[in-house]
């Protein structure tokens, strides 16, 4: 029982674990070793709902509440980070934007198959010198006779070059008739003139999940292609990562679940010294001290994503949530390579891939340092 939770989050839940541990479980190890991004899986979970799960149906969606994609993304990482991560990209920088801040002739654009899983969205904000600042900003878009041409370069962009991503939302720097430097949103379509994107190789982590570097160069687009207003970049921004945050945490969560998990299991049935080593106090300590940080981890981020379902502020209750989240999956999947040993440095054992997957957990969506100065702010500090 969770005070957060319904029955029919319980059977989203049993549905997506059930997708991750059938279809994705038994590739997990080709598409990392390969650094490839899985179409089909894509696809699969497309044809399963897990795309557009928070949009409203009359857009392509499935209407359905927050809890319900966190749950999801959660089960997603508890087997793969890469397959979570490209999911939750879509639904929190993806579609949220063009939900929240687009035209309906937007909406009805672009939506519908971004929520059928059979068309990606990224958000290209990180260029190579604006990281933790966004507003370093350099991307440049100049409008003339009703046409926006951009200049300029992101970096490390999440599902910004697979066979079915349809473009990206691009924050740059405009200028209003005073010369006042703002920051506007655009929605580029992949093939636009001007606009190339490719994919990033020898990752860490994520390997299965795509990430790009993008390039404009005098990319001309409509001026209908302004997403929300001139000058609301940062607003879209702060408001994606918001959301953003809550989908990290969900991932840390599902991490530290799965390493929990396979360290459980390794320590019943590794035998040192005439017995089971979890039967040694040594490491019975570590996995009770691993229980104890994933059940405060899922009430703090299921409180949060309570407090977005009904209306309430969750912007702080968030901050909170993905940086305890993304810390423990640190501190989870290191104690978990520990109780295997040696053999927990092998790739043979899926634990090495999740001690590799959750180091970007305390990078994306803003840095655990940036998250510290959020809360310190927050409590008057």
């Amino acid at each position: 029982m969770n005070p957060f939770l319904t029955e029919e989050h319980e059977l989203v839940r049993n549905s997506v674990r059930c997708f991750a541990e059938q279809q994705i479980k038994p590739q997990v190890a080709h598409l990392d070793a390969k650094e490839e991004f899985s179409l089909e899986l894509t696809l699969k979970a497309g044809q399963l709902g897990l795309y557009g799960m928070t949009v409203p149906e009359s857009y392509g969606g499935h209407g359905m509440d927050f809890r319900s994609f966190i749950i999801a993304i959660e089960e997603l990482a508890r087997v793969d980070s890469s397959q979570a991560a490209t999911l939750a990209a879509n639904e929190t920088l993806g579609i949220w934007p063009i939900l929240n801040f687009g035209n309906e002739e937007q909406k009805k654009t672009y939506l519908p198959v971004l929520c059928s899983g059979q068309g990606l969205w990224a958000f290209g904000l990180t260029e190579p010198n604006a990281g933790s600042d966004s507003r370093g900003t350099k991307t440049k878009a100049v409008l003339s006779d009703d046409i926006w041409e951009i200049n300029g370069s992101k970096i490390f962009i999440t599902n910004g070059n697979t066979e079915i991503t349809k473009g990206a939302t691009v924050q740059t720097i405009t200028e209003d008739s005073n010369g006042e430097k703002l920051f506007t949103c655009f929605l580029v379509e992949q093939g636009t003139p001007g606009y190339y994107s490719k994919t990033m190789k020898g990752k860490m982590m994520w390997r299965a999940s795509n990430t790009a570097e993008m390039y404009f160069t005098s990319c001309k687009i409509n001026k209908d292609q302004v997403l929300g207003n001139i000058g609301d970049g940062s607003k879209i921004m702060l408001s994606a990562l918001d959301i953003g945050k809550l989908a990290i945490a969900a991932m840390g969560l599902g991490l530290s679940q799965g390493c929990f998990e396979m360290a459980l299991k390794y320590s019943k049935e590794r035998k040192q010294f005439g017995q089971p080593i979890s039967k040694f106090q040594a490491i019975s300590f570590k996995l009770a001290e691993m229980a104890k940080k994933i059940e405060l981890a899922r009430n703090t981020l299921y409180k949060a994503c309570w407090l977005k379902d009904n209306s309430q502020p969750f912007s702080y209750e968030g901050t909170i949530a993905k940086l305890y989240c993304s810390e423990i999956a640190k501190e989870i999947s290191d104690e978990a390579v520990q109780i295997f040993g040696g053999y927990g440095l092998m790739n043979d054992y899926h634990v090495e891939r999740f001690y590799r997957d959750q180091r970007l957990l305390q990078i994306g969506e803003g840095t655990s340092e940036i998250q510290r100065l959020i809360i310190a702010r927050k409590i008057g500090c």
